[in-house]
């Protein structure tokens, strides 16, 4: 008897735990390895969707879809044509700044800024994977990262965004302000007068810098204005405010903020730094979360895989939000109550992981070209693979040369192509690239140097739009095919060499990476590995083939 009443207990013990949603899963940081910044989410019944910043990169801003804030799979970019936005002219770390999406009544919406062109506009989907429309200029919108709220109650829609100090007249550099107009989703332009939200930040008194990316949420009769504080390196920090009214006055949560690791001790095990520009979102669970960039160097303030999307739980406490409420640290993982839910075709991106991908019937979506998209300039097929037509334009300019990248999305990790060329000068140049910006790369390639093939390895030569070489190696003019591999090593890159696809030789072993890190090169955008092939100035009707990219990120902090 006693026997099955502890059957019978047991068996309604798990029942609840079922139904309650017992730890099921674990959420790993960070759920987008790699360059994926300035992250904004929405969630649609089940489904959530996630867009983040591309700066210069077409196409623009990647549209993630997940069921369990776990699981991300590309489904589309809403800047996917060329007439919608030009980026040609711009450096790579320009273009687009902090998108938002937003979703309201059958209807998809991205605000952002173009920040050198066209300034603040919106465009509008009704399946997020797209065709999203062409942009709508918000020509009254003056600064940058806006967003759209919309207030179910009052069936009204406003939006806010980063701009200038009062009057145009800043009290110290970085002094911002938060400001807001009605938006109408009909005609998508604003209405009535523009109000000033936030002065400054939290205490204007203690001189607060870049109070930006700033979104509201309504709870409980509150509205919360929250936004990103501090600036994007290591005083990131979230702050929140709230109010009654939408329009405000609006009161700073007096143990601001709610989010930062700034303060944290320098030499804590695989830290994770600069912290903020968050936004909420309801989980699975129907518990509150955080989605939000941050960034892991490899030492100190350097970092080269660019600011990445995290998420932590967030605690209600005095009607006040608190993110990862647990720990001053942010987790590298979180136990969650609720069922992981896989997504059929979609490519791993959180922990260590592996993929190939093929270049034979489309390209992936993952894949970035630099600031448009040349279709006559490129051909898929399964015999030869991505066939790259050599461009006069080069990776120092701000053209469109011909390069197809993806991003470095690991501290460790290795890169790896196939490529079919024969050179015909010394201008010629076809290979594989770590790329940070127009003056922070290295290039393998083979060329040619005094009537012999070669393989070489440059070095670019920042503000000189010039390559200093750093090794090369004589090939066999008759092997057609050459592989090539870039491996990271945290501060360091290695690159190899294969004349028959499966014995390696090393060209240059451990090549400083601190040159292509964010706080060397500057700007916002991380290192993507990419094929590139450049008749560097002078015309030619020579192309190059790649079969594939293979990539492989083996962080050590993810094996714990």
């Amino acid at each position: 008897m006693r026997k099955y009443l502890f059957s019978f207990v047991f068996s309604a013990f798990s029942l609840v735990l079922s139904h309650t949603g017992f730890a099921q899963t674990t959420l790993i940081n960070p759920i987008l390895t790699g360059f994926y910044p300035d992250p904004s989410i929405v969630k649609a019944g089940p489904d959530y969707y996630l867009i983040n910043s591309t700066f210069s990169y077409f196409p623009g801003i990647p549209v993630m879809h997940s069921r369990d804030l776990k699981n991300w799979k590309q489904v589309g970019n809403v800047i996917d044509r060329p007439e919608q936005l030009d980026f040609m002219g711009e450096r790579m770390t320009r273009g687009l700044f902090a998108p938002a999406i937003s979703y309201f009544r059958g209807t998809f919406y991205v605000t952002c800024t173009d920040i050198d062109h066209d300034g603040n506009f919106v465009v509008t989907a009704k399946n997020p994977a797209g065709p999203w429309s062409n942009p709508v200029k918000l020509p009254q919108v003056h600064g940058i990262d806006p967003s759209l709220f919309f207030d179910e109650e009052s069936n009204k829609a406003y939006i806010l965004y980063n701009s200038d100090a009062p009057d145009r007249k800043p009290l110290y550099s970085g002094h911002r302000t938060i400001r807001m107009y009605e938006f109408d989703p009909g005609s998508l332009q604003v209405t009535g007068e523009e109000k000033q939200l936030v002065n400054g930040g939290v205490d204007i008194a203690k001189k607060p810098v870049w109070i930006e990316g700033p979104h509201i949420l309504k709870k409980n009769g509150w509205y919360y204005l929250y936004a990103a504080e501090g600036g994007t390196s290591v005083n990131h920090s979230e702050v929140v405010f709230r109010s009654k009214e939408v329009w405000g006055p609006y009161v700073p949560y007096e143990h601001n903020p709610i989010l930062t690791q700034k303060g944290l001790p320098d030499n804590r095990k695989d830290p994770i730094t600069s912290a903020g520009h968050a936004q909420f979102v309801e989980g699975p669970d129907g518990k509150t979360y955080a989605i939000f960039l941050a960034v892991r160097p490899y030492e100190g303030d350097y970092y080269n895989t660019g600011r990445e999307t995290f998420i932590a739980p967030v605690e209600w406490k005095d009607e006040w939000p608190i993110i990862n409420p647990d720990s001053k640290e942010i987790k590298y993982s979180y136990p969650v109550s609720y069922k992981e839910i896989k997504q059929k075709g979609a490519r791993p991106q959180a922990g260590n992981f592996a993929y190939t991908i093929p270049f034979d019937k489309e390209l992936d979506p993952a894949l970035l070209f630099m600031r448009t998209i040349d279709r006559s300039s490129f051909s898929l097929s399964k015999k030869q693979g991505l066939t790259l037509k050599l461009k006069h334009e080069t990776i120092m300019e701000m053209g469109n040369p011909a390069f197809i990248g993806k991003r470095q999305q690991h501290l460790y990790s290795t890169a790896e192509t196939e490529l079919t060329f024969t050179p015909k000068s010394e201008k010629e140049k076809a290979g594989l690239v770590v790329f940070q910006d127009e003056s922070h790369f290295y290039f393998l390639c083979r060329s040619q140097s005094q009537g012999n093939d070669v393989l070489q390895l440059y070095k670019s030569v920042p503000k000189e739009k010039n390559m200093e070489l750093l090794a090369a190696i004589k090939l066999d003019s008759k092997s057609e095919k050459v592989g090539l591999r870039i491996t990271s090593q945290g501060d360091t890159y290695s690159f190899y060499l294969s004349t028959d696809t499966r014995n390696w030789q090393l060209l240059k072993d451990k090549v400083d990476a601190k040159f292509l890190s964010t706080k060397v090169a500057g700007g916002f955008i991380g290192c993507l590995y990419g094929m590139y092939a450049t008749s560097s100035g002078e015309a030619t009707s020579s192309s190059a083939s790649f079969q594939f990219l293979k990539y492989q990120g083996d962080d050590p902090v993810f094996k714990k």
